[in-house]
């Protein structure tokens, strides 16, 4: 069970005790009652003389007896008579005997101790009161020492450096307590130290004296005396869990004060009633003040620049004073009397009670002319040019990372924006653009060049380009700008005229926009095929009761040359239930909802129904066909890397309900309709907010269908809302919006990782919530347009099926003499090889190479350059149909 410890004693009256396997194990946990070779509890100190060790008696612990025979024998400054220790003895027995009842109990607290406090107990001579906080630093793990003189005291102080000291202050004929204490408060080590004074209890006739001596001479505390083991076990305890951890946070306190006096950010910390207790060196530079000039000041005291408007100061104290963070532009006016513009952001800081105690403020000078004067004229006049050309050289490193400038200088109307109009962005000729397969090249260096471009990210791609040659300030400054930038909602682009290509602004007009207001009082309603049945093809119980011939087309569900056709053929146009208990199984869903097999499929076979499969294109097979899709990216290593399981679940349902009751008619011609959900939903998403509210009320109605019973609500909150931010992700008016902040925020950032840049700033952090949010709606987006990028013979079949379905609304607007929103849709006229280009070239082929860069799709890629070209091949013969003649 361990070796029996050894028992040390200086020269100067210190016992120390040591285990002999110290080395390994820093503190014993084996009680005193194990038996002869059990070692005592963390008793370790180095020792400078010579080994005693002491052979056990018969009669109790043999831990206590070694103690006690080497304190017995210690007697006064290291000689002892055979009196003093025979007189010592009893005391140690009678402390030792009630070690022998609390010592089991004592045990699992030892062994579970975390803490590593190390206790100092100044006693002259070993009595029950020494005993008592010896055994109670036992029962507590910590490590205990035990000095008898002064001179020891503060050499074993010294030495260790311990947290709690505990000093014999009931008699002064030994040494004086309070010389004592101040001895050690003299030292540096003992600025977090605990130091317990230990006095006599008071006659029932003396008056209780007061504890203001102790404490000037330095202790922290009194303990009356009391030689239970307990009693002493809980000072120690209550001294641990209040002034010893508050003293290790102030250690660690250091360590942030010295990282706040070398940051370049300016910092001053406030008390809740704006009261400067700290500023760092940066805000000494910047304001022109010496910390001393400050501290103890309120703010209101300070001299204030007369530019910022009146009600400024008003509004940041309300917003602080609610507990939230205010950021934004302010003047401060430094010492000297001139005005510096601040970019300053305020953060309420809660302390104990729920109470804001304290505020933070950085401020970072704005980009000015005046300003730069003035930081310049700091750095002259404290030294620092040096500094600033190293921060300067690390700002060049840093723009590194954002941005390719040939692929600025290459567009010519970026390079020109000061010549020409520059509201206005004309989309290119989509009918007369090159060959997608000559333009294939990789898409990490198309990331920087992309067809359509937002205006803003033309701005932040010139911003990255000003910080090339800009002095430190202005570097500074603009990456505050592009900080904003990517954090508004500032991602659409212009649609500069459309009359180039009549195609690309039908198809414009049709999906990017909800439509005019309605011409007449006709009111468009769709049924809904809540009953359907198809009770001529068996249901399976679970997916291994599928039958053979679908089985073996799901071998291959796996592939992106998956033919979802083919399952639409087999299955009698019920793909979904099919598909979707072999992915739901794949991804462990029923496992993750703790839901059974016959409820995922009561579930599909519900959400199933609830498609049209009337509709030539927006039916189950395309809602399999996402699904497939969804699947095959949660598959892709970076995007696996980039999700939990929760967002993988949250995919795969959205995918499965995106388009639930869709009524093969757009957005914008329901508004025109004045149907009922334009109605409800206020013209804004109306088809996207239907599905997702259908499909909660569907799955919510029945429990033999509701996947999300058996899950809790905090779960259910988090995966409903995840469900609905993707189906609204793929209604298409803010198409740009989301592959812009994609790109921005995930494909740029990672172009800087990959090339090596030494950017300062946080790495790509895909697995923040904000970027886990824009990745799973970029991966619905593609994944509910991905039919340019399928096999050709796929990819044609779904272009004729969405033609398709443009004829039959445009034929309806007729009908119905509503405005007709695609005209070029007509069935008589119509070039469906155009209308692909066009749609590949707005939409598609920017979106997939910001997610091939980020999720690598090789083959995705090389399909939708083959399916490019063979509709330019037909647009170039002047043919309006799906095929080449040959392959007819």
């Amino acid at each position: 069970m361990g070796c029996a410890p050894s028992i040390h004693v200086s020269q100067s009256g210190v016992i120390y005790c040591r285990d002999s396997d110290e080395s390994n194990s820093p503190r014993q946990t084996t009680s005193v009652s194990q038996g002869p070779a059990a070692p005592l509890h963390g008793l370790f100190v180095q020792t400078d003389a010579a080994d005693v060790i002491l052979p056990s008696r018969a009669s109790g612990p043999p831990g206590a007896t070694r103690v006690r025979r080497a304190r017995a024998e210690l007697g006064s400054g290291g000689s002892s008579s055979s009196g003093s220790a025979g007189s010592a003895a009893p005391a140690a027995t009678t402390c030792r005997g009630r070690r022998r009842h609390c010592c089991s109990s004592a045990e699992a607290e030892t062994q579970t101790s975390y803490t590593s406090v190390k206790v100092l107990l100044i006693f002259a001579k070993e009595d029950s009161q020494s005993d008592g906080f010896w055994w109670a630093c036992d029962r507590a793990g910590y490590r205990c020492n035990i000095a008898r003189t002064p001179e020891s005291a503060l050499e074993c102080f010294l030495d260790k450096h311990h947290e709690i000291i505990v000093i014999d202050h009931r008699q002064t004929r030994n040494f004086d307590a309070e010389a004592v204490c101040r001895s050690i408060r003299a030292t540096n080590p003992s600025e977090h130290t605990v130091i317990l004074a230990v006095v006599s209890q008071a006659s029932g006739d003396r008056e209780e004296a007061s504890v203001l001596p102790l404490l000037h001479a330095g202790f922290n505390r009194r303990f009356m005396e009391n030689s239970s083991i307990i009693a002493c076990y809980n000072e120690l305890i209550q001294i641990e869990h209040g002034e010893v951890r508050s003293q290790f946070k102030l250690r660690a306190c250091n360590s942030v004060f010295t990282a706040l006096d070398h940051c370049h950010e300016a910092i001053e910390i406030t008390s809740d009633d704006h009261v400067i207790q700290y500023v760092n060196p940066a805000f000494e530079r910047m304001m022109g003040y010496h910390k001393g000039e400050l501290l103890g000041k309120e703010l209101a005291e300070l001299p204030k620049s007369d530019k910022n408007r009146a009600d400024l100061l008003d509004t940041i104290n309300t917003c602080i004073k609610k507990g939230k963070e205010w950021q934004g532009v302010y003047y401060a006016r430094r010492k000297s009397g001139d005005s510096i513009q601040q970019h300053v952001k305020i953060t309420p800081v809660i302390g104990q009670g729920g109470k804001i105690r304290h505020f933070v403020s950085l401020k970072k000078l704005c980009c000015t002319t005046d300003n730069n004067k003035q930081l310049h004229k700091v750095h002259r006049d404290s030294g620092d040019n040096s500094q600033t050309e190293s921060h300067s050289f690390r700002y060049k490193n840093r723009r590194k990372e954002s941005i390719d400038v040939k692929s600025i200088s290459s567009r010519g109307s970026d390079a020109k924006l000061s010549h020409q109009n520059q509201n206005q962005i004309r989309l290119p000729l989509f009918s007369s653009a090159p060959s997608l397969q000559n333009r294939r090249y990789p898409s990490m260096a198309r990331i920087h060049s992309m067809t359509i471009e937002a205006p803003i990210t033309k701005v932040i791609n010139i911003i990255n380009a000003a910080q090339e040659n800009s002095p430190v300030t202005v570097a500074e400054a603009l990456d505050r700008v592009l900080e904003i930038l990517r954090t508004t909602e500032l991602y659409s682009p212009q649609l500069g005229t459309k009359d180039e290509d009549p195609h690309t602004s039908d198809l414009v007009g049709g999906l990017m926009t909800d439509g005019l207001r309605r011409l007449s009082g006709n009111e468009y309603v769709f049924t809904k095929n809540v009953h359907q049945s198809h009770s001529h093809l068996a249901m399976p119980i679970t997916i291994n009761d599928v039958p053979p011939c679908i089985a073996r087309l799901l071998d291959n569900e796996e592939s992106w040359e998956f033919n979802i056709f083919e399952l639409e053929a087999v299955t009698h146009k019920r793909p979904l239930v099919y598909l979707g208990l072999k992915v739901f199984s794949r991804f462990g869903v029923c496992e993750f909802l703790h839901c059974s097999e016959t409820t995922l499929r009561s579930w599909l076979q519900l959400i199933e129904a609830n498609y049209h499969s009337s509709n030539a294109y927006h039916n189950s097979t395309h809602a399999a066909d996402v699904l497939h899709a969804t699947a095959f990216f949660l598959g892709k290593e970076r995007v696996k890397g980039s999700l939990d399981q929760l967002d993988e679940v949250a995919a795969l349902i959205a995918a499965t309900v995106h388009d639930v009751d869709h009524p093969g008619r757009t957005n914008s011609f329901l508004c025109n309709a004045g149907s009922e959900l334009a109605v409800l939903y206020n013209d804004t998403a109306v088809l996207e907010s239907h599905h997702t509210a259908l499909a909660f009320q569907l799955t919510a109605k029945d429990s033999k269908c509701n996947i999300f019973k058996n899950i809790d609500r905090t779960h259910y909150r988090t995966l409903r809302q995840a469900i609905i931010d993707m189906v609204l992700a793929t209604e298409m008016t803010k198409h740009f919006e989301h592959v812009n902040k994609f790109v921005n925020s995930i494909n740029k950032p990672m172009a800087a990782e990959i090339e090596g840049s030494d950017c300062e700033c946080n790495p790509t952090g895909k697995n923040f919530p904000e970027n886990q949010i824009l990745i799973k709606r970029m991966m619905i987006k593609c994944a509910d347009v991905a039919n340019p990028c399928r096999p050709l013979d796929l990819c044609i079949e779904w272009a004729g099926r969405i033609s398709e379905e443009y004829f039959a609304q445009t034929d309806e607007e007729k009908r119905q003499g509503l405005p007709v929103v695609m005209p070029v849709f007509d069935r008589n006229t119509c070039s469906i090889p155009k209308s692909q280009i066009s749609f590949i070239d707005y939409f598609i082929t920017d979106m997939f190479d910001a997610w091939d860069a980020f999720a690598h799709l090789p083959g995705l890629m090389q399909h939708l350059a083959d399916n490019y070209k063979h509709w330019k091949t037909l647009d170039d013969l002047k043919c309006k149909s799906l095929r080449l003649p040959s392959d007819s």
